[in-house]
């Protein structure tokens, strides 16, 4: 006599898929990554501030269904490594929760998802939890080739240096690329302008400097021969590219 009960196939997971949806027009997406974005039962994207949309879930906006699943996940702006490491936990049991479901989640990333993005902390902690979760990345466009196409420049030629600094912490470290590098790209320069725009001008380089707001976005604003303007103003998303030898 056979049993007559029949086992439950095994629940297959979904996949977590990094999708970089570049630095701010919505239509700087691959290809690739429109079409998980388009696919995917669950989007995720770092929570704005202060109930506004954050600026990934805003590039992606046009793009989503209203059948999906929309997924803010909390990163706190801070440096405090003990926040930000038990905020990685909350929002990888966040995804976890539709991965063992068999739902694919696609987070989505504001320029590259491995240029400085907070993907690769949602990713690295989740493998780190869950080591069984599928994993993959899409690359996009990050915010230096961004400005580089608004600027209407070319970012390197031949065999120029190229050096990108994040959220600089202090002046020595801009010395030191100005004396390696032929161009110098940098970003989150809002809180030290000032002290960028001293060296710039002692190393007679206002003139080859460009600051670029948000760029590609509709709010987006260039500066070119930063000479006159050693108090400017700039908002969080800005960068400077500075061509030490044209």
């Amino acid at each position: 006599m056979t049993d007559s009960k029949k086992t439950a196939p095994s629940l297959s997971l979904g996949t977590l898929y990094g999708v970089g949806v570049g630095p701010g027009d919505p239509e700087l997406i691959t290809i690739k990554a429109l079409r998980l974005l388009k696919s995917a039962p669950v989007v995720a994207f770092p929570a704005g501030v202060q109930g506004r949309k954050g600026r990934a879930q805003d590039i992606i906006s046009p793009w989503l269904n209203p059948d999906q699943v929309q997924l803010a996940l909390k990163f706190p702006y801070t440096e405090d490594r003990q926040i930000l490491t038990e905020a990685w936990k909350v929002a990888s049991e966040e995804v976890w929760l539709h991965l063992q479901k068999g739902r694919d989640v696609v987070f989505a990333s504001e320029g590259d998802v491995s240029f400085y993005s907070t993907f690769t902390y949602l990713a690295q902690t989740l493998q780190q939890l869950h080591p069984e979760a599928s994993i993959q990345a899409t690359p996009g466009v990050c915010s230096p080739l961004a400005a580089a196409a608004v600027l209407g420049i070319p970012l390197t030629i031949q065999a120029q240096r190229l050096a990108i600094l994040p959220a600089l912490q202090s002046v020595a470290h801009l010395e030191t690329a100005l004396s390696w590098a032929d161009v110098v790209v940098l970003l989150k320069v809002s809180s030290v302008y000032p002290q960028v725009w001293s060296v710039l001008d002692k190393h007679q380089l206002l003139d080859h400097s460009y600051a670029v707001e948000n760029a590609t976005k509709p709010d987006q604003v260039i500066y070119a021969d930063l000479s006159k303007r050693p108090r400017l103003q700039l908002p969080y998303f800005s960068l400077l590219v500075i061509q030490v030898r044209p």
